[in-house]
């Protein structure tokens, strides 16, 4: 099968298009033949190898540990291994091909891939390929970071910062269908998109700094993607007994240290929660395990709707995470295969 390899960390010019051996289904796991699977920043950071922890976060220390990119995926099952019986060839699935931590490799680049039955779900009708691949890894950070670190409620007011990217919109659906009133922040350019999937209001930041904003009453959530300011800047605008979840975006390595990324910027404020409500400290964690499942069943409501930016074909993935770490993007970058 043809696949995107990187033989080691670095520069985007490290992955290149291969024919290389075709995987099968091993005990749980289901082939799946590529339709579609999406690029985001993890995925940056996993051909980079930076920062630097993440190689030691089961990456591989020296080189990749799996030389295949890529974590979302939409297709076809092609065939099932020993012991699956909830998917069937010919089924159009989708799902993640790795678990918790998106920061390495998971294969998903390729024309096939073998993949644990438990990690994926039947492929909602209303939507393609392209835009089920879109879905997985961002629409369930948005989730998490929402009702389980933010505990999100009905007539909240939420600010999403950096609303118009990957995470972002997803953020702002799932806040609208929650019940809350959404501040959306972000370019000229993303506004109206903002406004058509459900942000109340829309901030546009080159012109205006939502922390110096004199809101009246201030937001009992801030989902903050972009990080550019400091907690301590922003809980100006947060109300006493709000809260602030960092998603922590470095810039792709621009505001991010080499060996912690922005990982540095999460510790403080674990330290703080201890002695700051307005900090959701490590209740995340502690979540039941069923943002995909969640994430699925609001996708075939309707409540989400994946924005694709743009598509690529399968080879020309270094370009697509070149156009990605332009942060131009309005939802997700998706790579086609097998078209």
């Amino acid at each position: 099968m043809k696949a995107i390899v990187q033989d080691t960390y670095g520069p985007l010019d490290v992955l290149t298009l291969r024919e290389v051996p075709k995987p099968t289904a091993g005990d749980g796991e289901v082939l799946v033949k590529v339709r579609a699977t999406s690029v985001h920043a993890d995925v940056w950071h996993a051909v980079r190898g930076e920062p630097y922890a993440l190689r030691f976060m089961g990456s591989g220390v020296r080189r990749p540990k799996t030389a295949i990119p890529g974590t979302d995926v939409a297709g076809v099952v092609e065939s099932v291994g020993p012991y699956v019986t909830e998917f069937h060839p010919g089924d159009a699935v989708y799902g993640e091909c790795v678990g918790v931590n998106q920061w390495h490799n998971g294969g998903a680049f390729a024309e096939y891939v073998a993949v644990s039955a438990k990690r994926l779900a039947p492929m909602p009708a209303r939507l393609s390929f392209e835009q089920a691949a879109a879905v997985p890894t961002s629409a369930s950070i948005a989730l998490g970071c929402l009702r389980d670190e933010g505990r999100i409620q009905r007539g909240q007011r939420v600010l999403i910062n950096g609303a118009g990217g990957a995470v972002g919109t997803f953020a702002v659906q799932l806040a609208h269908a929650f019940g809350a009133h959404v501040t959306a922040v972000d370019s000229t350019d993303k506004l109206d998109m903002l406004r058509a999937i459900g942000a109340d209001r829309v901030v546009d930041y080159t012109l205006v700094d939502y922390t110096q904003e004199n809101v009246g009453i201030p937001y009992d959530l801030i989902l903050d993607i972009a990080g550019n300011h400091p907690f301590s800047i922003c809980r100006r605008v947060l109300a006493p007994t709000g809260t602030y979840v960092l998603v922590g975006h470095d810039h792709y390595g621009a505001t991010g240290h080499k060996w912690m990324g922005s990982l540095g910027r999460f510790f403080p404020l674990m330290v703080r929660s201890l002695f700051v409500k307005q900090l959701p400290g490590l209740r995340g964690a502690g979540a039941p395990n069923d943002r995909f499942a969640v994430v699925t069943e609001m996708v075939a409501a309707g409540d989400l709707t994946p924005v694709v930016d743009r598509t690529y074909p399968l080879a020309e993935a270094a370009a697509a995470l070149r156009y990605l770490t332009e942060e131009q993007t309005r939802g997700k970058i998706v790579l086609t295969v097998n078209d």
